[in-house]
């Protein structure tokens, strides 16, 4: 789930850049991409090759401290407008829609756009203030025992991060990438069964142990995805991108986070649904 424009930048890509390649990137002025065969050798360059963006380091870097300040920022107003959610759950639909298109808007530009980023957590706190109400109203307690789960699964993946323990290959992420379509696909088709009526059980195919099961499997891709997440961070403070990259990185830890919680919400509720 890391953003594509992210993910195409030798500085943020989740990989350890050689001492050529900074070099490379270092004596490249800021933003600026090199002509295949004009600005570089054809041999190197690769006609026909799209070249992705250079950032040079930058007096303002990306760091952990503004990474995180801005990562709590944005879950500020994400509980701030979950409150109104929470007292008008009628709204959680259209903001869940909203969220969405925002969403996307957000992970396919070229750079960070804080006011997108914003209303982003904006409408995913309406939305995600709405169906917490509604489980809450049905099993209470449910959305505490949720954001516990949620920020266990957080806080170990980050451990086994900073331990070294864990991180992302090639193989893996491919597997990942796999994975995230086909969940993506059956998403699409049981939302469409619920929607319609299709179903007997409000889950849909999602109903019984097999939703459950399917639950544990998002949660395990939404915990790859945190990892993915870090790796990025790491090398985007690594490699001092200037700091509106850190708008970037809290952006996708909050499209992580807000996924993994719904994702546990909605395995508990089928644990203790009747």
């Amino acid at each position: 789930m890391s953003n594509p424009a992210l993910s195409k930048n030798p500085a943020l890509n989740g990989k350890t850049l050689s001492a050529d390649e900074l070099r490379r990137i270092y004596d490249q002025p800021a933003a600026q991409t090199q002509r295949p065969g004009i600005d570089t050798p054809a041999s190197e360059a690769g006609f026909g090759a799209e070249q992705p963006p250079v950032i040079a380091p930058s007096d303002k870097p990306m760091t952990y401290e503004n990474t995180i300040s801005k990562t709590v920022l944005l879950f500020v107003i994400v509980l701030a407008f979950g409150a109104v959610g929470w007292f008008m759950p009628v709204l959680a639909l259209p903001a869940a829609i909203v969220g969405l298109v925002l969403g996307l808007v957000n992970s396919f530009k070229k750079e960070p756009s804080v006011p997108l980023i914003v209303l982003y957590a904006v409408f995913q706190g309406v939305f995600l203030g709405g169906i917490s109400g509604i489980f809450e109203s049905q099993w209470s307690g449910i959305v505490s025992q949720a954001i516990i789960g949620t920020l266990s699964v957080f806080g170990v993946t980050l451990l086994l991060f900073r331990s070294g323990k864990v991180r992302t290959s090639p193989r893996m992420t491919k597997i990942f990438l796999v994975a995230i379509v086909g969940y993506a696909a059956f998403s699409l088709v049981n939302f469409v069964l619920v929607i319609f009526n299709l179903t007997d059980s409000p889950w849909g195919m999602r109903s019984g142990w097999l939703g459950v099961a399917i639950g544990v499997l998002a949660v395990l891709l939404a915990a790859y995805s945190l990892v993915m997440d870090f790796e990025l961070i790491q090398n985007g403070v690594r490699n001092r991108v200037p700091e509106k990259w850190a708008w970037s990185a809290a952006f996708g830890l909050m499209v992580t986070l807000i996924w993994l919680y719904v994702e546990i919400l909605r395995i508990l509720a089928i644990l203790r649904g009747d």
